[in-house]
């Protein structure tokens, strides 16, 4: 059923962008060019950062694409033992809006994971336990609103789930709440 419904999103954004290509007047137009993108942090016995910026173009008033990157760290200190998560990557999205403010998103994510865990012990010598890095493959779907804030901005809200669904990925077993801010030329 996910794949049905992924290649059923993914045929809407492809015809929706062929068709847009045909419809409007050819050459790059800068005014339709946007960037944004999204910080996260969080403190305590864990701590979180991520930064994801984004730059897309408004295809049609129905289609946008556009190419992300991100960076996103993970420590855990449980006392006895410390994990870390560093991920590096990109992704690609497209936003189809059905309704002017609503959107449904797409985006294929790639991520590189640095992980490693180590263990303290009474005497606070460390001890590394696990170790590894890996590619971790994502794709997002879901959807969300974009309130405008002026001719060329908008605040961006939005839910997606991971339905790859890989033990390594950031988006394991939960869903991604992500507001972000859009502007444009």
């Amino acid at each position: 059923m996910k794949k049905i419904f992924s290649l059923l999103i993914f045929s809407l954004i492809i015809s929706q962008m062929t068709i847009a290509q045909e419809s409007e007047k050819t050459g790059f137009d800068k005014s339709k060019l946007f960037f944004g993108g999204t910080l996260g942090l969080a403190f305590g016995y864990a701590t979180a950062i991520h930064v994801a910026p984004i730059v897309g173009y408004h295809f049609s008033p129905m289609f946008a694409a556009g190419v992300g990157l991100n960076y996103s760290y993970y420590s855990y200190d449980y006392g006895y033992a410390k994990s870390k998560q560093t991920y590096a990557g990109m992704s690609l999205f497209g936003r189809f809006f059905p309704v002017q403010q609503f959107f449904i998103q797409v985006q294929p994510e790639i991520n590189y994971l640095w992980y490693s865990e180590e263990y303290t012990s009474g005497n606070n010598q460390t001890t590394p336990l696990y170790k590894f890095n890996q590619w971790v493959p994502s794709f997002l779907l879901g959807g969300g609103t974009a309130i405008p804030t002026g001719p060329n901005g908008a605040i961006t809200i939005s839910v997606m789930y991971d339905v790859i669904q890989n033990v390594y990925s950031p988006y394991y077993h939960q869903a991604v709440y992500a507001f972000g801010y859009s502007m444009g030329f």
